[in-house]
């Protein structure tokens, strides 16, 4: 367990969100607004019906247990509605790094500005509570709408690793690596 589990365990919150530590809780509202592939089409998991969507809460709730992820439903504060989830992942604080990622919104609230909320509060604790000299995302470059999504938040296209892993469809998924960097993060949150 890093120095950094403290922090990780704890929720964030700004004027329209929050970002809460996964629970039982969120099982439900989660599933209510999980099972529909659209979200899915573009990510490694597929949550098309009861058991996938079991499989992959499942999945996170251990991820969570273990300490491989850092893993938050965002909850829209005004309604208290269940928006989705994110996470950070691939933790390495002894080089003081990690990833963004695990991240999907509900059809409804795809393109209400929650996402980027949640990116912001997500990237403050990076780098201004965890001390992060860089951040990672990564996505499936046929991926336009979070291709555009990141290099709108301020992140860096580094290049795609071809061929990088095995999506549901059996097609081999090439990956492509966006980073914000610490120095670059004070650009970024005035412009989030």
């Amino acid at each position: 367990m890093s120095h950094w589990a403290p922090i990780l365990s704890t929720g964030m919150e700004d004027e329209r969100i929050r970002l809460e530590p996964l629970t039982q809780d969120h099982r439900k509202p989660l599933r209510d607004i999980a099972i529909d592939e659209r979200i899915w089409e573009f990510f490694v998991s597929r949550v098309t019906d009861e058991a996938e969507f079991t499989t992959f809460f499942d999945n996170l709730m251990e991820d969570q247990r273990t300490g491989r992820c850092a893993v938050y439903a965002i909850v829209e504060k005004e309604t208290g509605t269940v928006c989705g989830s994110s996470a950070f992942g691939n933790l390495d604080a002894a080089n003081d790094r990690l990833e963004i990622g695990w991240s999907w919104l509900g059809i409804a609230f795809q393109g209400s500005g929650i996402n980027r909320h949640a990116k912001r509060l997500l990237l403050r604790r990076a780098f201004e509570e965890l001390g992060c000299q860089r951040v990672e995302f990564k996505t499936d470059v046929l991926n336009q709408r979070a291709r555009a999504a990141l290099r709108k938040i301020g992140a860096t296209e580094e290049g795609v690793l071809r061929s990088y892993n095995y999506m549901p469809s059996g097609r081999r998924r090439d990956a492509i690596y966006y980073s914000v960097l610490a120095q670059e993060w004070p650009t970024v949150k005035d412009a989030l």
